[in-house]
């Protein structure tokens, strides 16, 4: 696949036996944002990592949000920002809320993040306030969808969004990044009467969603040859029990779901509602909020132990990857976040918890169908671009969910192997060749991957002492 956008840091491949190029960034002057704390972490970096490849893809990929994707504005008076996915000019609540989720330890003592965090925010909120619904935004929001793909979707579409498929995560997503940037600073200014107004709604949404007294008003339907891009059933999708669970539609790879509840995303979402509710109370004495985001939180958590597993073929329990409520059960696991193996890192258990363990052990291996063992690495990929193709994203989960340094260790090394020479994480790659690849520009996986970094120099620095060989 040839590059585009060599102005935005993306040239072309590094010649087969050369030694790593100075940085890939965009020049000084052509980056869309600057922090001086990241700026910083980039010098401190290189005494700590001692093989000069994986430096050099660090140097390029931790900033790659700020330097290509952030357009900064006022609106109502304070700081608005808009955070497109790369390669694609729209903004995603997921992956704008990923794409930035790894600088938080720096807003505290940075101005630049905290101005970056509190824009998003507040345009986070302002898209939910348009349509709790969508999943993606215009920068515009009086705009049609510039999305080519999204312009004849049977479903209703307002001005400001750019796509409708409804996911559980996007609004999960909003919510951990509100807390987080809460629980890194202490900053209460984004959480103003449009966010409060927001956050109502999301909990109406998900309530809407359990579809306890009737379908809802969601449908969505695609003229389209691929079945994962839209759903049956007049846009509803394949029935269920009424069990608490929230019915999502789509998985967070923009999928269409089999079976309506989605298992990691219902535990995430119990997770950002209790997050949810500690906000709602401290921060504007909302007793009634939080209350409503407990409530909701233990209905799911009831249903999900009740409902949630499946056996695995070996007298244990695992987690599902979707049900139906009927007792019917979906194992498989998708590279995008919320997926079973990335449970820990949302919060949603413990690394060692048992259950976890066990399905993590399944997620790795053959007995999901997605995943993926070729001539150059082995990985978690999905149905979205197809059979043999390894998602960076998923290796760069299974580093951050392992305690086991050999185990880290080779994910590091099929990270640095694989990014074809362009210094870059990609959306996936070929399981038998690198230069197979998708989207050159996928600022959430590079971010993954700084993150990745940042979380081993403070919890195995010895790792990256050694040069991967």
């Amino acid at each position: 696949m040839a590059l585009a956008g060599a102005g935005l840091g993306l040239a072309g491949p590094v010649p087969a036996g050369a030694m790593p190029t100075p940085s890939r960034r965009p020049p000084p002057g052509q980056r869309s944002y600057a922090s001086p704390a990241v700026e910083a972490v980039l010098r401190d970096a290189r005494g700590a990592i001692a093989d000069a490849e994986l430096y050099w893809l660090f140097q390029n990929c931790y900033p790659n949000t700020l330097d290509t994707t952030v357009s900064l504005g006022t609106l109502e008076g304070g700081p608005d920002a808009f955070v497109i996915t790369g390669d694609i000019p729209c903004l995603w609540l997921r992956d704008s809320s990923a794409q930035v989720w790894p600088y938080l330890p720096l807003a505290r003592a940075d101005a630049a993040l905290r101005q970056l965090y509190q824009g998003l925010i507040r345009r986070q909120a302002r898209c939910i306030l348009i349509d709790p619904y969508a999943n993606a935004y215009t920068r515009d929001p009086g705009a049609a969808t510039p999305l080519g793909w999204a312009a004849q979707d049977m479903t209703e579409m307002k001005p400001g969004v750019a796509e409708r498929k409804w996911e559980v995560d996007s609004l999960c997503h909003v919510i951990r990044l509100s807390h987080g940037y809460w629980r890194a600073t202490g900053d209460t200014a984004p959480f103003d009467t449009d966010w409060r107004q927001a956050m109502r709604l999301v909990v109406r949404t998900f309530r809407e969603q359990q579809r306890l007294d009737g379908p809802g008003p969601y449908r969505f339907q695609r003229p389209t040859e691929t079945p994962t891009d839209s759903l049956p059933l007049d846009g509803q999708g394949f029935p269920t029990a009424k069990v608490g669970l929230i019915h999502s539609m789509f998985r967070p790879s923009d999928d269409a779901c089999v079976l309506p509840f989605l298992i990691p995303a219902n535990l995430f979402a119990a997770t950002s509602l209790r997050q949810l509710a500690e906000m709602a109370q401290v921060i504007h004495d909302d007793a009634g909020l939080a209350a409503a985001c407990r409530s909701l939180a233990e209905t799911v958590e009831g249903a999900l132990v009740r409902h949630g597993r499946m056996a695995d073929g070996e007298g244990r329990d695992i987690w599902a990857y979707e049900v139906d409520g009927f007792g019917n059960a979906l194992f498989l696991d998708d590279a995008n976040v919320p997926s079973l193996l990335g449970l820990p890192y949302l919060g949603c258990c413990h690394i060692h918890d048992p259950l976890y363990q066990r399905t993590r052990g399944r997620v790795l291996s053959g007995r999901n169908p997605y995943f993926f063992k070729g001539r150059v690495a082995e990985g978690v990929g999905g149905p979205h671009v197809g059979l043999g193709m390894i998602w960076p994203m998923a290796i760069i989960m299974r580093a951050l969910t392992s305690d086991d340094d050999r185990e880290i260790r080779q994910c590091l090394i099929w990270l640095k192997t694989t990014h074809a020479g362009t210094g870059f994480m990609h959306e996936a790659f070929g399981q038998d060749d690198p230069a197979h690849f998708t989207r050159p520009w996928f600022a959430w996986a590079n971010s993954l991957f700084g993150e990745l970094i940042l979380n081993l120099m403070a919890r195995k620095p010895a790792l990256l002492r050694q040069p991967l060989n």
